[in-house]
């Protein structure tokens, strides 16, 4: 889907994290760990167009969107099993977005991300490299 006449839109996506509430709830409030929650207090910061939670149940999901708990994450599935997640997710992203024109930021680590990026043209990674540890005190110095 292209952008509307030209204009190129943020896109802000992040990664889901092992604490969850016990019950169904809109994305943004079903994940309850620390790094989540600064993560979309920043990304709703940056006035971004769209925020998306990147979930390895669900996948493309949008932070309205209501969820039931699980309990998965690419950290355990296969190669295999991770690239046809990312093609789902890109498959998602392409529906809705341009994937040579917005901006994507990732909010998530390297096995959320990895096979996505080669799909697409322009993203940044604000916290690339950092640890879980630093990652929430760049978070919380610089965007609380």
């Amino acid at each position: 889907m292209a952008s509307d006449m030209g204009i190129n839109r943020k896109i802000v996506l992040i990664s889901c994290v092992s604490k969850k509430k016990e019950s169904a709830a809109a994305a943004s409030n079903l994940y309850t760990s620390a790094l989540f929650v600064k993560s979309l207090n920043y990304a709703q910061k940056q006035n971004p167009d769209m925020i998306f939670v990147l979930s390895a149940l669900y996948g493309l999901v949008p932070i309205d969107k209501k969820i039931d708990p699980y309990n998965k994450t690419l950290n355990e599935m296969s190669s295999k099993e991770n690239l046809e997640w990312a093609g789902r997710v890109t498959k998602s992203l392409e529906e809705i977005c341009d994937l040579e024109n917005d901006e994507f930021v990732f909010l998530a680590g390297n096995n959320y991300r990895k096979n996505i990026i080669p799909k697409i043209k322009k993203y940044v990674i604000p916290m690339f490299g950092l640890t879980i540890g630093r990652q929430l005190q760049f978070l919380g110095e610089n965007h609380e």
